[in-house]
């Protein structure tokens, strides 16, 4: 049981300062950012910064990744309607979540494109080609569809709107400009039984955050709260905090 708590424990200070890194590097860029500045925001010790991360290269890339390990879209039967949820739900968290926020910022810095090997850029392109094979397997793409072709064209659009709509907007109208770039571009890639049925709206995003919400709360509800495990927790970080010094700037 211990054992366990100690884990819990560490994944937790690990995320605490994966969210402190990524304001860091969201304000100040990656070379701006400073490990002193990750550990002033996060409230931990220097050494549980380097116990997690040997580098400032390792906790970009950590903020990087940590985008792909979050609860992602609910799996569909329609595969293309996944794929479109996929991007309307990155761009109703872009302004709201500072880890995609700066993994945007990483991914797209010059000044650590050669450094991070494209950041996320690569992930997504993987991630977006994955849906549109498995699209094709359903039938739901036109014929010339190639996935990985269109999975590169529609993650560097989807970028260029990003980027212009934080430069025009500070990002306040992403969702908008999204939903208007699927809706230009999915009538060229699915069949037209697939196409009157997909949901591209705006608010498409915040629907489907809220949908995967709610399934983490009934889950959390049917499994019911842990005690014991509460109160193991407790007593470990008491002793562990002193030992450590988490929680020291």
């Amino acid at each position: 049981m211990v054992a366990v708590v100690r884990q819990e424990r560490a994944l937790r200070t690990r995320r605490l300062i994966l969210e402190a890194a990524a304001s860091v590097f969201d304000e100040f860029g990656y070379e701006g950012a400073t490990i002193g500045e990750v550990v002033s925001r996060a409230g931990v010790t220097r050494g549980a910064v380097y116990f997690h991360f040997a580098s400032k290269r390792d906790l970009a890339q950590g903020v990087v990744e940590e985008q792909f390990v979050q609860d992602g879209v609910p799996e569909r039967s329609c595969k293309l309607q996944e794929f479109v949820d996929t991007g309307m739900v990155v761009a109703h968290l872009m302004p709201r979540d500072p880890l995609l926020s700066a993994g945007a910022r990483l991914s797209l810095g010059q000044d650590v494109f050669d450094d991070l090997g494209g950041g996320a850029i690569p992930g997504w392109i993987s991630r977006m080609e994955a849906l549109l094979t498995a699209a094709g397997e359903r039938g739901e793409l036109l014929p010339h569809v190639v996935p990985a072709d269109t999975a590169w064209l529609i993650t560097a659009a989807w970028t260029g709107v990003q980027i212009q709509s934080q430069k025009l907007s500070g990002r306040a109208d992403l969702e908008l400009r999204v939903s208007g770039l699927f809706q230009h571009l999915m009538p060229s890639v699915a069949v037209p039984g697939v196409l009157g049925s997909l949901q591209m709206g705006p608010d498409r995003g915040g629907q489907v955050v809220a949908e995967v919400e709610a399934a983490r709360l009934a889950r959390e509800g049917g499994e019911g709260g842990d005690g014991e495990a509460a109160e193991v927790l407790a007593g470990v970080e008491a002793v562990e905090a002193v030992a450590d010094g988490v929680g020291v700037g």
